[in-house]
């Protein structure tokens, strides 16, 4: 991913958040704030003729060094691309390109009525460790978020 391609990964961002099942967030952040957060090198978009169809990135979830294999993912599919496989295909490519960079956790924090992105964690190898209950506001209702964590089996075993 480029900022080339930050205005149709906006797009298909407030998309989500229009949803109200994807995020707490609000509005889109501006390119330069979202890419502060997200590893440059671990971010795909995946692209159908000459849009953008969807889009995968992973921020770090701490800056201490005993996490630096261990990282949260966001992934978001444009609403009329849903349900063509491109979601699973980018959750897999940016599995594979983590375990390259030494990743050996990924982690990933969704609302239970997403059953969704739920389902689609789960086909790639993501278990739900928990739930926080009520730990944020949308709307004024408060929302439980479930966690989701993916161990790898080939990087950080030793």
């Amino acid at each position: 991913m480029w900022p080339v391609h930050w205005p149709e990964v906006k797009d298909i961002y407030l998309e989500g958040i229009a949803t109200g099942q994807a995020t707490f967030q609000a509005d889109a952040p501006s390119w330069d704030d979202w890419d502060r957060a997200h590893l440059a090198e671990l971010r795909y978009v995946a692209a159908v003729g000459n849009e953008i169809a969807g889009w995968v990135a992973l921020s770090p979830v701490s800056s201490r060094c005993v996490y630096a294999g261990v990282a949260e993912v966001s992934i978001y599919i444009a609403e009329r691309f849903r349900g063509q496989k491109i979601g699973i295909q980018l959750l897999q490519h940016v599995i594979t390109e983590s375990e390259k960079a030494n990743i050996w956790t990924l982690q990933a924090g969704i609302f239970p009525e997403n059953v969704a992105s739920l389902r689609l964690h789960e086909k790639a190898g993501f278990r739900v460790m928990g739930y926080r209950e009520k730990v944020g506001k949308m709307n004024g209702v408060w929302r439980d978020v479930n966690l989701l964590e993916r161990r790898s089996k080939t990087t950080g075993i030793n």
